[in-house]
């Protein structure tokens, strides 16, 4: 059969929730498009019991997650960038269709992506020494701060940048011991469903990372209001979005990061990590030694 009498076989994606590649609940999915206008694919449209069932199996995943030590979460980031190199020509293709790039341009952005991952992977234990630390007190005790994950993180992926801006926003929220719930670029959402299968067949153990696509206004609106949700990030909301959804993530004075201008090619320093970390500060008595007073 030639060619050009050959139909194209347009695949169907699912959604990443818990480790497993369920279709939505609400059985609806989407014509993706490219720049052109050209139908890419098929992408499910996320209801809001898929919504809620990815909450549920972030907070499964969180206990193993953030009790893992640093340098296994850091083991397990770099093995995904490894399976990202491995399958670098795909999303090399999806970016191109999604961002209107040539194929050069992509490939920078692919391999930009990449590199930011080993890059936040090399910080999972390093992130403590600079946040963390023994404060100076008046008084015979220790007195020590250490950084501990917010907990679910509801992450909005940015609307344009389709692959390193998803991966600038996942990565530092996980790299610190957080789960998240991803909402993909409503209309570059492919990138992301790819990450998800990408996710699947690393070490990273399922539910700390959940991929969503669809409507991102009508996916966000339950999940900035759950009472299991302990952050959001809303890099990929509008002005309007983001003012309902900051209103309804006070209710459980959930952790808000609001979106701001970001040139996601610039190198990304430590704010992302540590908008999603909570500081525990441990007083412990030093004692003392003999009438001198002395003390260790």
């Amino acid at each position: 059969m030639s060619d050009a009498t050959r139909l194209s076989v347009l695949k169907t994606y699912k959604l990443y929730v818990g480790g497993k590649f369920p279709r939505s609940e609400s059985g609806r999915v989407y014509e993706v498009t490219d720049s052109q206008g050209n139908w890419l694919a098929n992408a499910p449209l996320s209801s809001r019991k898929d919504a809620r069932d990815a909450v549920v199996a972030a907070r499964k995943a969180f206990g193993g997650w953030s009790g893992a030590t640093a340098y296994n979460r850091g083991q397990v980031l770099y093995r995904v960038a490894e399976m990202l190199e491995g399958r670098r020509g795909q999303f090399v293709r999806e970016v191109a269709a999604a961002e209107g790039l040539s194929k050069s341009k992509a490939a920078a952005q692919v391999d930009a992506a990449i590199d930011r991952w080993v890059w936040y992977a090399g910080w999972t234990d390093k992130i403590a020494q600079v946040v963390g630390g023994g404060n100076p007190v008046a008084g015979p005790y220790f007195n020590l701060s250490s950084p501990e994950p917010t907990g679910v993180v509801v992450v909005l992926a940015p609307q344009e940048s389709s692959f390193l801006g998803l991966v600038s926003v996942i990565a530092p929220v996980i790299a610190t011991g957080n789960t998240a719930i991803v909402i993909a670029s409503e209309k570059s959402p492919l990138p992301a469903l790819s990450l998800g299968e990408v996710l699947a067949t690393s070490d990273l153990p399922g539910g700390v990372v959940n991929v969503l696509s669809g409507r991102t206004a009508e996916i966000a609106a339950p999940l900035a209001a759950h009472q299991d949700v302990n952050a959001i990030d809303l890099a990929g909301a509008d002005e309007a979005l983001a003012k309902e959804l900051e209103i309804a993530a006070a209710d459980n004075l959930k952790r808000v990061l609001r979106p701001q201008p970001v040139d996601y090619a610039v190198a990304p320093g430590i704010d992302r990590m540590t908008a999603f970390l909570e500081t525990k500060t441990v007083w412990h008595p030093t004692g003392s030694l003999g009438a001198s007073g002395s003390a260790y």
